[in-house]
């Protein structure tokens, strides 16, 4: 069920009889809404949310929810922050309180932003000293170069390192808007109950978003680029650009991800790379769909000695795909398997709260699970052979540790 509060924010109810109950709040606000010069803002603003308001301090917020054997976290990405926290149910008037507060009266002191940037700027140090993530986000940084999409979110340190409180409260008043939030609920309460207190905390005046325009980056021409990093195992990624996730393409595209690097053991790419050869100890394929744009990534950890073995399976492989279709039995096979999949991630309370939160920011509805599993099962083999041809290697880029 979705409402709309007297001030445009938007409410979603989904009732989940269950002893803990999901309350959140997602928001149109990534690393692409940031200004240059500020990038990293966005997931600062993240961290420093929590170190105090106007009616408590650090401790009391991070206790707020422990005390009660419940969490409280958040996440950005180049789109979107979510805060959320999961609570034993019985505590929804607990819960939304502490999430108005932060959303509505964060401060930011001056101690707490100084203090912060050290643990920030330890998280990107760290997050360098792991190859098998940092490289999708220098890839994408490759694809995506000169852009909004084209920086990390976890942001770059000069930039870190002069972000001050002003800065923080300028994107909370920008962004931070009900008209470009959706608040969310998943658990045993009823519609009523969750409307009458989130009409009591989240009354805040409505104001329009001053988010700029989001501008599709420009493509740019196939790229190959070795980094040498000392490391035993090398890691690569082999992708392309996509269309955005409005795109009458996506079902198909999902689909192929799901048969090239999916989950299941039985992928292609797994079956060909790590199970028949024993080339690479992992391989995932991954459609990254933003508002405007995508990429699909593959990537795989070997051997240094096996990269070019291996992109060479995945060329064949694509290539295959895009030539020659599917037979009708290899097509519904591979589509019951994926819809199967979807299904049992329905059953997950946080993925049901995140995707309906985010169903309900980027489409205004909320996820239709038949419809989603009807679309999947009507992808032709045409369809998947074009969604293949975005992934032929004269359109792939390549980026390698090593």
């Amino acid at each position: 069920m979705i409402h709309t509060l007297p001030n445009g924010l938007r409410l979603v109810h989904i009732e989940r009889h269950s002893t803990v109950a999901w309350c959140g709040v997602a928001l149109g606000a990534g690393s692409r809404d940031e200004a240059s010069g500020q990038y990293g803002l966005a997931h600062f603003v993240e961290h420093t949310i929590f170190k105090g308001t106007t009616h408590r301090r650090a401790w009391h917020i991070m206790n707020r929810m422990e005390s009660i054997g419940g969490e409280l976290n958040a996440y950005t990405t180049k789109e979107e922050t979510m805060l959320y926290t999961i609570f034993p149910c019985g505590h929804l008037d607990r819960a939304l309180d502490l999430l108005s507060d932060l959303i509505s009266h964060s401060t930011f002191p001056i101690d707490e932003i100084t203090r912060e940037k050290d643990v920030v700027l330890e998280e990107v140090a760290s997050y360098r000293d792991a190859p098998a993530e940092a490289i999708y986000d220098d890839f994408e940084d490759m694809m995506f170069a000169g852009s909004q999409l084209g920086h990390n979110v976890l942001g770059v340190e000069h930039d870190l390192a002069k972000l001050e409180r002003q800065h923080c409260l300028d994107h909370i008043n920008r962004l931070y808007t009900p008209d470009n939030m959706v608040l969310f609920y998943v658990g045993s309460d009823s519609l009523d109950r969750v409307i009458r207190l989130a009409e009591r905390n989240f009354s805040m005046p409505q104001r329009p978003m001053q988010r700029p325009d989001r501008i599709a980056p420009d493509e740019v021409e196939p790229q190959k680029h070795t980094e040498v990093i000392g490391s035993h195992q090398a890691h690569t990624i082999v992708g392309a650009r996509l269309p955005g996730m409005y795109s009458p393409q996506r079902y198909a595209i999902a689909l192929l991800n799901n048969i090239l690097g999916g989950p299941g053991m039985n992928s292609m790419l797994n079956l060909q790379l790590r199970e028949r050869r024993g080339y690479v100890y992992n391989v995932e394929s991954t459609a990254v769909m933003f508002t405007d744009c995508g990429l699909m990534e593959i990537y795989f950890g070997c051997d240094c000695r096996d990269v070019k073995h291996s992109l060479k399976i995945i060329d064949r492989i694509t290539s295959q795909l895009a030539d020659k279709p599917l037979s009708e039995r290899q097509l519904e096979a591979y589509k019951r398997q994926y819809c199967g999949q979807l299904l049992v991630s329905a059953d997950s309370a946080e993925s049901v709260a995140f995707n309906a939160a985010k169903s309900v920011l980027y489409y205004d509805a909320l996820p239709d699970l038949d419809a989603l599993v009807e679309n999947i099962m009507s992808v032709t083999a045409q369809q998947l052979m074009d969604a293949a041809a975005l992934l032929t290697p004269t359109k792939c880029s390549i980026l390698t540790f090593k």
